[in-house]
């Protein structure tokens, strides 16, 4: 059965987005499609890979040998629709909204540009559109769901390392993980989102690693 807004309540409720860390090889297949899709411009990406990585070496004195201890992995970011969005508390003209099915978008007709819910967001999800002077974010392909199709980031990807669906029939699939570094504490938002974590993932309040792509996301 395609899901789509109409019977997302029988599918299962809000939707949300699945991630297999374990899979992803950051090709930007997913960001590019994204872009693509969405026409936006320059410096605006809805869909963002982070490389993270980090480690050290150690030194064995006896043989004088030296052996790695290095790790690196990537996580495909987007908005999560959050079950407690920060970005719609902090929107002084409640241009934030949320559709029935828990995605999360942006009222063009109400947002003046103010730039409170890019601040506010732990993701750096809402994004600001000089063109426009407004504020843009995924809104989980909302025209392509409607009409029974999928995200364009989950088709784009091919290592199938994306999907999307019911939050709860996710983590029902996949478990509840969303606390992996250098992503913030889940608590703060409840992000609708699920993550199988690479095999050298850490907690994100555990995460020794550093960002190496900062300029990118």
């Amino acid at each position: 059965m395609s899901i789509t807004t109409e019977n997302f309540t029988e599918a299962g409720g809000s939707f949300g987005f699945f991630f297999d860390q374990s899979l992803c090889n950051g090709c930007k297949a997913c960001e590019i499609a994204c872009n693509d899709k969405h026409d936006l411009p320059l410096g605006v990406n809805w869909r963002r890979i982070v490389e993270y990585a980090g480690g050290s070496w150690s030194s064995n004195e006896a043989d004088g040998t030296h052996t790695p201890n290095v790790f690196s992995y990537y996580t495909s970011i987007s908005c999560n629709h959050c079950a407690n969005p920060i970005c719609m508390e902090v929107c002084p003209t409640t241009a934030m909204s949320k559709r029935e099915d828990g995605t999360v978008y942006v009222d063009s007709d109400k947002c003046v540009g103010c730039r409170y819910c890019e601040w506010a967001c732990p993701y750096s999800s809402p994004q600001f559109n000089a063109d426009t002077g407004q504020m843009t974010k995924c809104d989980l392909c909302y025209d392509y769901r409607s009409e029974g199709q999928n995200p364009a980031c989950t088709d784009a990807c091919p290592t199938r390392a994306l999907d999307w669906g019911p939050i709860e029939k996710l983590r029902e699939e996949h478990g509840d993980r969303a606390d992996i570094a250098p992503l913030p504490d889940p608590a703060i938002t409840e992000p609708h989102l699920v993550i199988k974590p690479h095999r050298d993932a850490q907690r994100w309040d555990q995460g020794s690693g550093i960002i190496q792509n900062p300029k990118e996301i």
